[in-house]
């Protein structure tokens, strides 16, 4: 089992920038990938951004490429969501997933509210 807590979330103006953090506990951090998702009330929930457990290789929604980056702290147990030129339409709530390939999430947090302003 693994427990995971995302922080950071808040209100932002466009442009602005936030830092998401998901915490894990419980089984080994470092053998999990890792996924950042986004979701709107009403609406399905749309991937982010994703990491492989060696930190290696990731992967962005083109709604986020060039503006968002994620990372990984195996000593820390902490995956991040750097998020940078933020736009209105990136207010969501957004959750992080653990699973043990990328695509494949068997954990989820409770996610963090992102609100940006125009």
């Amino acid at each position: 089992q693994v427990k995971l807590v995302e922080s950071g979330g808040g209100l932002v103006q466009a442009g602005g920038s936030l830092r998401l953090s998901c915490a894990a506990s419980g089984r080994t951090f470092r053998n999990y990938a890792m996924g950042w998702f986004r979701q709107v009330p009403g609406k399905e929930r749309e991937f982010i951004a994703d990491i492989t457990w060696t930190g290696f290789s990731t992967t962005y929604a083109d709604s986020v490429k060039g503006r968002f980056t994620i990372s990984r702290d195996n000593e820390k147990n902490t995956v991040y969501l750097q998020m940078n030129s933020l736009k209105p339409e990136d207010t969501a709530i957004y959750y992080c997933a653990a699973g043990v390939r990328v695509g494949m999430y068997d954990y989820w947090g409770q996610g963090t509210q992102v609100t940006v302003s125009s």
